[in-house]
């Protein structure tokens, strides 16, 4: 499987309401952390996934976290630019 693209080295905060969501693996969606539909014509797939409360969150944009689609910091082991 190919490398998804980094589409940021930092986690965003988001306030997210309750409901299903589509979060991007590619790191090509202009919508970071959402997916756009960027990744037709790659190898990868969108994570649908479930928020049950609204709160903040932290996700991922340098696509390399072990709990996709939150952010663990593995974005601080990053090779550097």
């Amino acid at each position: 499987m190919s490398e998804p693209v980094i589409a940021a080295r930092t986690p965003i905060a988001i306030e997210c309401e309750p409901g299903t969501y589509h979060w991007c693996r590619c790191g090509r969606s202009k919508t970071q952390p959402f997916c756009d539909g960027s990744h037709h014509g790659t190898e990868f797939v969108p994570l649908a996934f479930e928020i049950t409360e609204k709160k903040r969150y932290f996700f991922c944009r340098c696509k390399r976290t072990q709990r996709p689609p939150f952010c663990d910091g593995s974005h601080k082991n990053l090779p550097p630019e």
